[in-house]
Formats: C-alpha cells, sequence, structure tokens
C-alpha cells in the first residue's frame, strides 16, 4: 500500500513521438532549479509588499490630504533653506554654520502651527541662553588662566547640565519647555567644549544663532501661511465631534438593549461603529492635553482670540470621559447574557427611552453651542426635561418591586413555590435596575458636562442668541407696538 502512495503521488510527464511512441520527460528536481523557484518566489513576495505599502501610503494621503501638503512644506521650506550653501554670497557670510539652518528647520517643523511656533521658540530662547551662558564662562576662564580651564568648564557642564535635566522631570517644564531644556543642554556643552580649541568663539556662537533664527523664522511663515493646520481649531473640532459620538451611543445603546432600532441585521452592522463612538471619547485624552498645548502658542485665528481659553477644553473633554464611562459600564449591561423578561422590559421600555432621549438632546444641544460658539437658550428648559424624566425612572423604579413580589395568585394556597417568588423576582429585575441606576447616574455627569460648557461660554465671551436678535431687529420695529398703545 505504501509503495501504491507513493507511485500516485508521483506526477509523470510524457512525450509523443513521431512514431506514435512516446517518451517520458524527466522532472528538474536539481540544486539549481529550487534556487531559482526560491528566488522567483522571494522577488515576487517583495514586489507584493511594495505593491501593498504604496497602496496604504495613497489611501493615507486621499483620506487626509493635509498630510501631503505637510510633506510639501516641509520640502518647501528645506529647499529654500539650502540656498544658505548653494549660492556663494550666503555661504561666505555664514560659513559652515549654515548647516544649522538646515538642522532647524529638519527638527522644529510640525503638522500645526501651534507646535511649530512652540518648538521654534524653545529652539531659540536655548539656544540664546546657552550660549550667552557659554559666552559667560568662557570669559570667566580666559580670566583664570590656562591652567584652569579644563577643571571650569568640566565643573560648569556638570552642574547646568545635571540641573537641567532634573528640571525636565518637572511636570510643568516638561509639558512646554521640555524641548528648549534639551536644546539648552546640547547648545551649552557644545559652545563650552568647542571653546576650549577655537579662538573665536563669540563669532561661531553668533553665527548660529543668526542660522537658527533664520530656519526658525521660516518654518513659521510657511506653516502660518501655505495651508495652515491650527491645533486649537483641531482641539475645538474634536471636542465637537466626541459631543456627537456620545449623544448617538447613549440613544443607540439603550434603544438596542430595549429593541427600539427597528433596522435591519445590515443596517446594524452600519450603526455598530457608530454605537461604539464612545470610546474615541476614552482615547482621547492624551490627544487633547497636546492640543489644548499647541493651542496656548497660536496667534489669534479665525474665531478665537490669543487668550482663548483652551485649557477650559479640557475640564469639557474630562466631563465627556466621566460620561463616557458610565455609557461603557451601560454597553456592557447591553450586551449581557443575563435576560430580563419581556414584561419587566416592557415596564420600563418607555420612561427610560425618555430619559436617554432627553439626556441625548442635551449633549446635542452642547455640542450646538461649541459649534456655533453662542449661548443656547434652550439649555435650562432640555436640562429640567431630563431631570423631570429622572424623577418619573425613579418613581417606577419604587413600583417595580410590587409587581413581583406579589404576583398573581397560584393555583393552590399552599404551593410550596410561592416561597421563592421574592428570591427569583429580585434577579428577574436586577439587570433592568443596574441599567436604570447607570442612566440615573449619566444625567448626573451630563450635569457637570452643562457647567463645563457654561464656564467656557463665559470665559469666551460668547453671544448669546437673544443678544444677537436685538442687535439685528430694526428700531422702527420695536417702536411701532409703543405707538399703537399711545392711540388706544
Amino acid at each position: 500500500m505504501a509503495q501504491q502512495k507513493e507511485l500516485s503521488s508521483v506526477t509523470e510527464w510524457r512525450i509523443k513521438m513521431a512514431d506514435g511512441s512516446s517518451e517520458s520527460l524527466a522532472q528538474q528536481t536539481g540544486l539549481a532549479c529550487e534556487a531559482r523557484l526560491a528566488l522567483k518566489g522571494l522577488f515576487m513576495g517583495l514586489i507584493l509588499k511594495v505593491c501593498d505599502f504604496f497602496k496604504k501610503a495613497w489611501d493615507l494621503g486621499q483620506n487626509d490630504p493635509r498630510k501631503v501638503i505637510h510633506c510639501l512644506k516641509v520640502g518647501l521650506a528645506l529647499t529654500v533653506v539650502s540656498l544658505f550653501y548653494y549660492m556663494r554670497p550666503l555661504y561666505e557670510g555664514m560659513g559652515g554654520n549654515a548647516m544649522w539652518a538646515v538642522m532647524t528647520v529638519v527638527v522644529v517643523f510640525e503638522n500645526s502651527v501651534g507646535a511649530t511656533i512652540c518648538k521654534c521658540l524653545n529652539r531659540i530662547c536655548g539656544t540664546f541662553i546657552a550660549g550667552s551662558l557659554a559666552i559667560g564662562i568662557h570669559w570667566i576662564v580666559s580670566q583664570s588662566g590656562k591652567e584652569f580651564e579644563p577643571f571650569i568648564n568640566g565643573i560648569s557642564v556638570f552642574l547646568l547640565a545635571s540641573a537641567v535635566t532634573f528640571s525636565r522631570f518637572i511636570p510643568s517644564v516638561k509639558k512646554r519647555f521640555d524641548y528648549g531644556a534639551m536644546i539648552f543642554i546640547l547648545t551649552f556643552s557644545l559652545v563650552t567644549v568647542s571653546g576650549y580649541r577655537v579662538d573665536k568663539l563669540l563669532e561661531m556662537a553668533n553665527n548660529r544663532v543668526y542660522t537658527i533664527i533664520i530656519g526658525t523664522a521660516l518654518c513659521i511663515m510657511i506653516t502660518m501661511i501655505i495651508c495652515p493646520i491650527w491645533a486649537g481649531e483641531e482641539l475645538y473640532m474634536l471636542i465637537t465631534r466626541n459631543m456627537d459620538k456620545l449623544a448617538y451611543s447613549l440613544d443607540g445603546c439603550v434603544g438596542v438593549y430595549f429593541n427600539d432600532s427597528g433596522s435591519s441585521s445590515d443596517d446594524d452592522k452600519e450603526s455598530d461603529k457608530k454605537l461604539l463612538g464612545y470610546k474615541c471619547v476614552l482615547t482621547s485624552k492624551a490627544t487633547e492635553e497636546a492640543m489644548a498645548n499647541f493651542a496656548r502658542w497660536e496667534p489669534a485665528h479665525g474665531r478665537f482670540n490669543f487668550r482663548h481659553p483652551w485649557k477650559q477644553y479640557l475640564k469639557v473633554g474630562a466631563s465627556m470621559r466621566a460620561c463616557a464611562y458610565c455609557i461603557d459600564a451601560l454597553d456592557g449591561c447591553v450586551n449581557s447574557e443575563n435576560e430580563v423578561p419581556e414584561l419587566i422590559k416592557k415596564h420600563m421600555s418607555n420612561i427610560a427611552l425618555k430619559v436617554s432621549s432627553e439626556s441625548s438632546r442635551v449633549i446635542k444641544d452642547l455640542a450646538r453651542t461649541m459649534k456655533t460658539m453662542k449661548k443656547s437658550s434652550n439649555i435650562d428648559y432640555l436640562v429640567g426635561e431630563m431631570n423631570n424624566a429622572v424623577l418619573e425612572l425613579q418613581e417606577d423604579l419604587k413600583y417595580l418591586p410590587t409587581l413581583f413580589i406579589n404576583p398573581q395568585p397560584l393555583q393552590g394556597a399552599d404551593c410550596p413555590e410561592k416561597k421563592n417568588t421574592g428570591a427569583v423576582a429580585l434577579m428577574d429585575i436586577m439587570p433592568l435596575v443596574t441599567l436604570a441606576s447607570l442612566l440615573i447616574e449619566i444625567t448626573t455627569r451630563i450635569e457637570g458636562m452643562v457647567n463645563a460648557v457654561e464656564e467656557l461660554a463665559e470665559m469666551g465671551v460668547y453671544k448669546s442668541v437673544a443678544d444677537e436678535k436685538n442687535q439685528n431687529q430694526p428700531v422702527g420695529k420695536s417702536n411701532v407696538p409703543d405707538e399703537h398703545k399711545q392711540e388706544v
């Protein structure tokens, strides 16, 4: 049997000759053939990986064209700053220090305006302060004598580098001046060490400072003039998008639990991502903090003033995450394996859906306030409706145990199953009570969102809708009713 299997697994190729006979074609199973096939497979796999890489790069640029524009801006800045090497008059003026301008463009050019300005100012200040201290120490060394120069330079580098490195662990310094501290250490060490061998130290330091200023100024101009990407505007759009996602997730989770969606399975698959939109709120803390930090460095742009309260956006985001944590727990309750009887669901479905609907209306109104940057005239009414719905939900929760602890009479007064009726009823209503308590907690945290947005409206000097209507209303129309009153 084994021999028959081996014979059947071998494929034999035969060639029919002119005289009618046939000859077998020997298979090429040599080492050269195997190597050729291996190289062919390796080459084809490499081509497929390269094609896949370019396809992903094309999709990335198509989804966000601003990334392609940023790459073009970096290329333009490097081309312009390279003229210091290509043009002899500029090169003779700067010398070999012209390379510092190229290095500056490479390390400080960022995607947003705020990030670029933050790095540019940090680099200029760090370079200037470190260069000034290094020149001062070099003067002290020159007055002390050549024999003490290595010791003074070594001690100064050790003390200042250690102190500035420790300052990078301080949260406030690390958040805004970490790059400047690193540039300080680098510049001070280079100038101090090179001053031991270089005679014209002051001229070298001045040339480096000038080239760095040229590189940073070029980066700031290009990033602000050509298709600017403002970190403050990105933060503002992120907060408003997350609010809309939060409202949709809250409505969707409660609707799915009570089978209120009424959509087909295909529609459910498409809306799964929207139902889980609250997870974007949970994972956006680091992005919000980075954008708020960079937005403080930006000048006035669009609807945002120079002293716009960007820090308050972090409080709004924190209140949104507090609400999103409850929605996450609510989603876990919806997907729980413990099934609640339909009778209990029908008893609580209307009021639970009302609470979620009123809560999502409040969140949507807050999002509208953020988008229009105008104070809402309906927010107090919507919050009152939400609280009234919560009171109705609490009243229904008080009435809920009486439906199951006192069930309908059974056949036979001494039925033994009647003793366990209360325990079974409690286990039946437990998942629904959990969902109701989460809804009540969500409304409480939504009020925190309302307070945070109202503080932002006060600090950002949002205009109210009523004030704008009074400003836009003609004077003649407002006087007509008074004239009629006088005639009467």
